[in-house]
């Protein structure tokens, strides 16, 4: 056989460019590591992500499985496995913070809370998954002000009604009086 004849075989390059991004539970218990860049970031929506978080929305950066590691704590995790979906949901078994979601459909990929990085990832979450399921009490960018007397809390002011011509001010939602 001639070398040109040989299939040729891939080049290998470094899987991270830089330092990995770490990340890690509420209580320390469970250290993570992944290759940056991560493989994309989005915020999902769904039932069962919001279920999962105990939040409006999860915010997740997926990577490919062979570029996450469990760096601490392996034996502290605990698995969640929805039968019906064959997604499974690791987690801190000390602090119950959600670690990685796997789908069943992608077993190539591992997906982790954004929030448990302590710096970047390589990725901004450009994406929604399930939008059509944000909820209504979902903030969703308006105006905030700080409330006076709580320092470091801002608020939403509610939203004016406008008074009809004629109307009493000081009724406050009375009936009129002939």
């Amino acid at each position: 056989m001639f070398p040109e004849d040989e299939p040729e075989k891939k080049k290998s390059r470094p899987v991270s460019a830089g330092k990995p991004a770490a990340g890690q539970c509420l209580c320390g218990k469970v250290a993570f590591e992944i290759d940056v860049p991560a493989r994309w970031a989005w915020h999902d929506h769904s039932p069962a992500s919001r279920r999962a978080h105990g939040a409006a929305y999860a915010t997740y950066v997926g990577s490919w499985r062979k570029r996450f590691r469990i760096t601490k704590g392996k034996t502290s995790l605990g698995r969640y496995e929805d039968q019906a979906t064959k997604a499974v949901r690791s987690f801190c078994t000390h602090c119950g913070t959600p670690i990685c979601y796997e789908r069943g459909r992608s077993p190539h990929m591992v997906n982790i809370p954004r929030a448990l990085f302590s710096g970047r990832t390589g990725r901004q979450p450009l994406y929604h998954i399930g939008i059509e399921e944000l909820q209504e009490w979902a903030w969703t960018g308006e105006p905030l002000v700080p409330l006076k007397g709580f320092p470091g809390v801002v608020w939403q002011r509610s939203k004016k009604k406008k008074r009809v011509s004629g109307e009493d001010p000081l009724s406050l939602g009375r009936a009129r009086q002939p």
